[in-house]
């Protein structure tokens, strides 16, 4: 029997176009329409920016694992998402795409594995498998510069 696990998110009405999304024991986080949709506060998290930052995330948390799972030394990890909304194939209107740019460092010699691991998080990254929508990463792997030797 497949095992299942559950994430409880409660989210209460503020008010006018805003919400807070409160999971137990963490800090809660304000959620409002964005600009783009006729908000009106522009510094707080909209339900697309959680959307592509957890698409973004899962993907940056997912290669960690892996590194750590192949013994791969990982100095630095970013992932910038980019979500496209815009008229989709079944003419609703919603998320396109989601565009993700990694930028990672890592020792000299594991360019190629880490550029593997990668491709490997990019088809197991939970969120994104659960997405019905085109999850398209791109990966620039480089190697931490040597220390210059002390004469």
């Amino acid at each position: 029997m497949p095992r299942e696990h559950s994430f409880v998110v409660e989210v209460s009405w503020e008010g006018a176009r805003r919400t807070t999304a409160a999971v137990a024991g963490k800090q809660s986080l304000d959620i409002a329409v964005p600009p783009e949709f006729g908000g009106i506060d522009p510094d707080v998290w909209s339900p697309e920016d959680a959307l592509v930052a957890a698409a973004g995330s899962c993907l940056a948390v997912t290669i960690a694992a892996l590194a750590d799972r192949e013994g791969v030394a990982l100095h630095n990890l970013d992932v910038k998402a980019r979500g496209v909304v815009g008229r989709r194939p079944d003419g609703r209107f919603g998320f396109v795409r989601i565009e993700q740019s990694v930028d990672v460092e890592t020792d000299p010699g594991s360019e190629d594995v880490v550029q593997d691991l990668v491709g490997e998080a990019e088809k197991g990254c939970l969120v994104s498998v659960s997405l019905a929508l085109p999850i398209e990463a791109t990966a620039h792997v480089r190697t931490r510069a040597k220390p210059a030797e002390v004469a």
